[in-house]
């Protein structure tokens, strides 16, 4: 392959003490809580708004903020539900608080708002449409990194860099040594998320409709309707009275950290669409006769990319004991929820459906998040929050989801803050001291020590 040198003098436009790489749900918590510290923060998300998979990605619902009795993803993660319940954005399915046990239906745009009245209450700095492209780092310190916008391309220094890209891109180009998908290599795929007009969901519930969306799809896949015999089908969620959010159809073989790849899979999603639209109307028919696509994600939903390894390396052990950490800094009960890797393949269909059955808690039961999850290896002033923090694959199919991301990130926002004292040192702040302002900033922490 052809090279070339590439150098230009570029101005350091920001110079702050906490910077955060991607405005997703761990992002935006990130963002906010260092900024609510007291320190000066500068955003930089790629897309044009905040929230990342649950906005540009249209997920259609959040997963559940509870165990059934407690609140997990509670600070952050529950001031932007009260807010958003408050604007009808939240409202389907909606369980009872506090225990937040069900999985409930995601209106975007007041999504979207909600995030943008937090960031700027926060008085965290961002911009939109403005993308990481390089880091530049020394001995394992990171000085800059280099951001590209439509006005060129341009620099911030920091004190502590947080990596909520989703991908582990910033700690990865850093030095950090990372892990990704199976022992082969082999990644989860990825979802083209829909919305979709003129769902008459009460037909759909009066006929058993709304769930086991995939019991035809063997037959579909027979008459050539369906271009691969994917049993694996999350279905739609109710947005609103008659729009469905569409978690339908896996793209096989994606890497989202290569935009190659990426490329393939958005065609590859957009071609799904059609082929589900005439499944639900040919072989589910009610309430799906009359359905209209409204729109696909800008982003592919992706669930699986980098994992940062970290100086603990949260794992399936731990799950299954409910562990507890000193350093914890949260506590997170979804389900080992590993996607199918092939489709046309009943074996790794019942595998999936096994697995997701079993790796579960129970009413009440959650396990910890330690702190040195969110610490990369071989770095100094980085911290990683979201679904790229350091675990194993079965627990980054548990933590990847956006009320985990809340967790993770208002941990990271806080620590980091507290690591400006520190000249940006992430080993060196008190964990204690990391504890009790999680605690006032409304964090769920039941183990950590009374003192902290």
């Amino acid at each position: 392959m052809a090279t070339l040198q590439f150098t230009r003098e570029i101005p350091v436009r920001h110079d702050v003490d906490v910077f955060v790489a991607g405005g997703g749900p761990a992002g935006c918590a990130a963002a906010a809580l260092a900024a609510r510290q007291g320190a000066r923060v500068f955003l930089a998300e790629g897309q044009n708004c905040f929230g990342g998979m649950g906005t540009c990605g249209l997920v259609p619902a959040f997963m559940p903020f509870g165990d059934g009795v407690n609140q997990l993803a509670a600070g952050f993660g529950g001031e932007l539900l009260d807010r958003l319940i408050g604007l009808g954005g939240a409202g389907d399915n909606l369980p009872a608080k506090p225990d937040l046990t069900g999985c409930f239906s995601i209106a975007i745009e007041p999504l979207k708002r909600v995030y943008d009245e937090m960031l700027v209450a926060s008085g965290a700095a961002f911009s939109f449409q403005t993308n990481l492209i390089g880091v530049e780092a020394r001995d394992g310190r990171v000085e800059a990194v280099i951001l590209s916008g439509k006005s060129g391309i341009f620099a911030v220094r920091a004190q502590v860099f947080i990596d909520a890209t989703g991908d582990g891109d910033l700690a990865a180009w850093a030095g950090a040594p990372f892990e990704k998908g199976d022992a082969s290599g082999t990644l989860m795929p990825g979802t083209l998320c829909s919305l979709w007009a003129n769902v008459d969901f009460a037909r759909a519930k009066a006929d058993n409709l709304l769930w086991g969306h995939n019991r035809a799809v063997e037959q579909a896949f027979k008459d050539g309707v369906l271009s691969v015999c994917d049993k694996h089908l999350p279905g739609m969620w109710r947005v609103s009275r008659n729009i469905g959010g569409g978690n339908i159809g896996h793209t096989f073989g994606v890497d989202g950290t290569d935009e190659r790849s990426l490329t393939q899979a958005m065609l590859a999603g957009r071609r799904l669409v059609a082929e589900y639209e005439r499944y639900y109307k040919t072989y589910l028919k009610s309430g799906f006769a009359d359905m209209d696509l409204v729109a696909t994600g800008s982003l592919l939903g992706v669930r699986e990319t980098r994992r940062v390894q970290g100086d603990y390396v949260l794992n399936e052990n731990d799950f299954k004991s409910r562990a507890t950490f000193a350093d914890e800094i949260g506590r997170h009960n979804y389900p080992v929820d590993i996607h199918v890797s092939r489709p046309n393949d009943e074996q790794e269909f019942q595998r999936f459906e096994k697995e997701f059955a079993t790796l579960r808690l129970g009413r009440g039961e959650s396990y910890g998040i330690p702190y040195r999850s969110l610490v990369p290896q071989k770095l100094e002033n980085v911290l990683v929050a979201g679904r790229c923090i350091s675990t194993d694959r079965s627990m980054q199919a548990s933590i990847r989801v956006m009320p985990g991301c809340y967790i993770t990130g208002q941990a990271a926002g806080i620590a980091a803050a507290l690591a400006v004292a520190a000249g940006g040192r992430v080993r060196d702040i008190a964990v204690p001291n990391l504890q009790r302002l999680l605690r006032a900033a409304g964090a769920y922490l039941p183990n950590a020590r009374a003192s902290a």
